[in-house]
């Protein structure tokens, strides 16, 4: 290996390795593409040895490549470790947080909470990504993460903050037109609006014993928002989170029986970098102030339970039978 290595390679060899393809690796770093080759290209002349097999779909790592990738990664952490302790010492809480959150928790429930962190940190900057998937802490696609599922990575610091509570829902429109269910069974004899992809409504009816399939659903989708417009349009009964339902007086929760589970709220954090001055002000506060917002929702969710009186309904023939 050529003695005059050139770290700042790394990142784009990282990038590529992620992202499978050198327009990927471009997108991610915002280079241009034949500067992402030529990154490639020049680390792979200095280690004497190709990292990756150019292929019509993309690139595909060599053996080399899947054996530097961990000591890559622990340098790449190592710097941005340095360069976030060497900021701190010139503005401890001043700067900007990149945060992510799914889309029903940054457009319903984070609105509230960031006025008040403008409020008490207005030297912090929020960069808010928007996303339904797990964001990769480790090559700080984020620098802290708000979501319903638990982590595995050991480096990563996850502590639980709250649980979100789901109510089956509907718009008053609908309600009015089909009539409101009375019990669980009567679920079955209404348009439902549930996932695509995610089976948790399918094992969630089984448990009550209910056999139902993905048919039973008039509309399926794993976009929460699209759902949530679905049911506000009076397009059929859905099952979404309480802190979304009370953002529309138009839409009311139905069976408040229905054993729906709550969904936890994690807050996560890099390990190496929790202690980073406003990393950890913003934690800190999205720790204490995300639970009050629910605790609120909560405290109006329990006064305003009545829905509109059954409507006469009429038989429909064309619903999905229990069979």
């Amino acid at each position: 290996m050529n003695s005059s290595f050139d770290w700042g390679l790394l990142p784009t060899f990282l990038a590529a390795l992620d992202r499978g393809s050198l327009l990927g690796a471009a997108k991610q770093l915002g280079i241009s593409q034949p500067t992402a080759g030529r990154h490639i290209a020049d680390l792979e002349a200095q280690l004497g040895k190709a990292l990756f097999e150019r292929t019509g779909r993309g690139l595909k790592p060599t053996a080399l490549a899947l054996e530097l990738a961990a000591p890559a990664r622990a340098m790449q952490t190592g710097a941005l470790v340095l360069a976030d302790r060497l900021l701190d010492t010139q503005s401890q809480q001043a700067g900007t947080v990149r945060l992510t959150a799914s889309q029903p928790v940054a457009c319903y429930l984070l609105p509230s909470v960031l006025i008040r962190l403008r409020q008490t940190l207005p030297a912090i900057q929020i960069e808010l990504e928007v996303s339904n998937t797990v964001s990769n802490l480790l090559q700080r696609e984020a620098d802290i993460a708000v979501r319903m599922v638990r982590p595995e990575q050991a480096s990563l610091v996850a502590r639980r903050i709250a649980d979100v509570s789901l109510s089956a829902c509907a718009s008053t429109d609908y309600l009015a037109r089909r009539g409101t269910p009375a019990q669980p069974a009567d679920l079955l004899q209404h348009e439902l609006i549930g996932y695509d992809q995610q089976d948790d409504l399918l094992r969630g009816f089984a448990a009550m014993g209910f056999p139902v399939t993905r048919e039973h659903f008039a509309l399926r989708t794993d976009d929460l928002i699209a759902s949530w417009q679905a049911v506000r349009a009076g397009l059929g009964v859905g099952f979404t989170a309480d802190y979304v339902i009370r953002t529309d007086p138009s839409v009311v929760r139905v069976l408040p029986m229905l054993p729906l589970p709550s969904l936890p709220v994690w807050l996560t954090v890099h390990r190496e970098i929790r202690n980073n001055g406003r990393i950890r002000a913003v934690y800190d506060f999205l720790a204490d102030a995300v639970p009050q917002a629910l605790a609120a929702v909560a405290a109006s969710t329990a006064t305003t339970v009545s829905t509109p009186s059954p409507a006469p309904r009429e038989p429909h023939h064309d619903q999905p039978s229990l069979v």
